[in-house]
This record gives structure tokens, C-alpha cells and sequence, in this order.
């Protein structure tokens, strides 16, 4: 699958990759940021954004979606960042093809299983009423039944469209499907652990990235470097962007 991109800059190509319900453009402070010391090639992973859907959501179809988008940009080798369900995309991609991934950077996600409410998230988003003049003030309390953070409903909502016919622009069903693809981590077989630099970011305040997971993070990247962004939670690159953005300056050009 050729994915949706948005390209920024001028230099040796970096890959940008979203999390779970975000699109390319929510990581524009960290591709303007980035831009002016390389090309930026921000991707929508499948079912995201601009890109197209399909069913399959397993690490290896994604990390083959970034691999054959990179082909068809004649990109054969590529610093890879990405955050989140982006990192985990990033990680299979840096172990399946070696040869692509120049240095790998993970943002507050760890090669392991997790366990969390997104199902709900899905439903009560699939249970909007997509109805002609549908208002986001609308959607967002039909939402804050079971999603209470108000910051949550409106990155949630980024992903509805409106006007004439609302609709979503992340493929809701298949997301749904691929739920239990999406939280777990099934390491690819044969597979030898990726020798590339990598920094692995992770927020202070968030619990996606425990101490528990530094074996397996050096067992499949023994070049690994953890930092800790403190005060942020898992997503970092918005919440601290400044100190974000100056390790992966530091780290993808030293």
C-alpha cells in the first residue's frame, strides 16, 4: 500500500510516523522543526488520515505500507522516527528491512504487549450519528459519555470530517478489527536484532515505557538509548516539544 505523505525540506530523507487515530499532520512542529536538516517525509499509516484502508493492521503489513511508500519516493535508505502505534511500525520496519532504516527513534512505546480502553473509544466514536449538519460541539459531547479528558475527544475528532456528509476519515471498522494486533507485539521470526543507533524517548510522566521494558528494547536493539523527557506524559512531542525536537535533532544528526 502506497501511503498518504507530506514532505517538507531539503536532505537525507526522515520518516515520520503518527500513533493511534493522529495523521501526518499532527507531527508538523516536529517536521517543521526537523526540515530545515533533512527531507521530511511525514506518512498516514493505513486506515489514517489520507491514506487507504484495508484489514490488515499487523506490525509487518504496516512496516511493508512505509517500506513500499519509501520505494515508490525512490527513498532506499532513511533515518525513521515515530511515536507510538508509529514507533511500533518503526521498530518492525528497523528489524524486517535493516537495510532501510539508517537510524530508528521511538517516542514513548516499547516492543511489548499493552492493555487499554481503546475498543471504547472506537465504539463511541462509531456511535456518533453521522447526520447532515452534525456540529462538532455536537459530536464532542456525544463522545464525552466515554471519553472524559476533553483534550482526548478533540485529537479524537480531528479525524471527523464535516460539511454535507460527515464522516471519518480513519477507517473506524477496521481499527476496531485489528485491536488486539494493534496492542500486542509478536516479533518477527528469523529476524536478527536491528544494529542501528536507536533512542528511544519516553515521558516522564507516562507509563508506556517501564523499566521493565529495557531487556527486551537491548535484547532487539543493542545500540538502544533510553531518555526520559521529563514532565511529559506519552505524548511527549506535544507536550514538551522543545526538548523533544532537540533530541531528535541531537540523535539523527550528531
Amino acid at each position: 500500500m502506497i501511503l498518504n505523505t507530506l514532505i517538507s525540506g531539503e536532505g537525507p530523507p526522515l520518516v515520520l510516523l503518527h500513533g493511534l487515530f493522529g495523521a501526518a499532520k499532527n507531527l508538523g512542529a516536529l517536521s517543521r522543526g526537523l526540515s530545515p536538516q533533512a527531507r521530511v517525509i511525514a506518512m498516514d499509516l493505513r486506515n489514517h488520515g489520507d491514506s487507504p484502508h484495508g484489514a490488515a493492521m499487523d506490525f509487518a503489513t504496516m512496516a511493508g505500507d512505509v517500506a513500499d511508500t519509501c520505494a515508490a519516493l525512490g527513498v532506499a535508505r532513511a533515518r525513521v522516527a515515530g511515536h507510538s502505534l508509529g514507533g511500533k511500525t518503526a521498530m518492525m520496519l528497523a528489524l524486517l528491512r535493516p537495510e532501510l532504516v539508517e537510524r530508528l527513534a521511538v517516542l514513548d512505546i516499547a516492543p511489548m504487549r499493552y492493555d487499554h480502553d481503546y475498543d471504547d473509544y472506537v465504539k463511541a466514536m462509531q456511535a456518533i450519528e453521522l447526520h447532515p449538519g452534525l456540529s462538532r460541539g455536537e459530536a464532542d459531547a456525544a463522545l464525552a459519555h466515554v471519553v472524559k479528558a476533553a483534550p482526548m475527544r478533540a485529537f479524537l475528532l480531528n479525524n471527523l470530517s464535516l460539511g454535507a456528509v460527515p464522516h471519518w476519515r480513519a477507517g473506524l471498522d477496521e481499527i476496531g478489527a485489528a485491536m488486539p494486533d494493534l496492542l500486542s507485539w509478536n516479533e518477527p521470526q528469523g529476524a536478527l536484532p536491528y544494529q542501528g543507533p536507536a533512542l528511544f524517548l519516553r515521558g516522564g510522566e507516562s507509563d508506556y515505557v517501564p523499566d521493565a521494558a529495557g531487556p527486551g528494547i537491548k535484547r532487539l536493539f543493542p545500540r538502544a538509548v533510553v531518555e526520559t523527557v521529563a514532565g511529559a506524559g506519552h505524548w511527549l512531542h506535544a507536550e514538551k516539544p522543545a526538548q523533544v525536537l532537540a533530541s531528535l535533532q541531537g540523535f539523527f544528526f550528531p
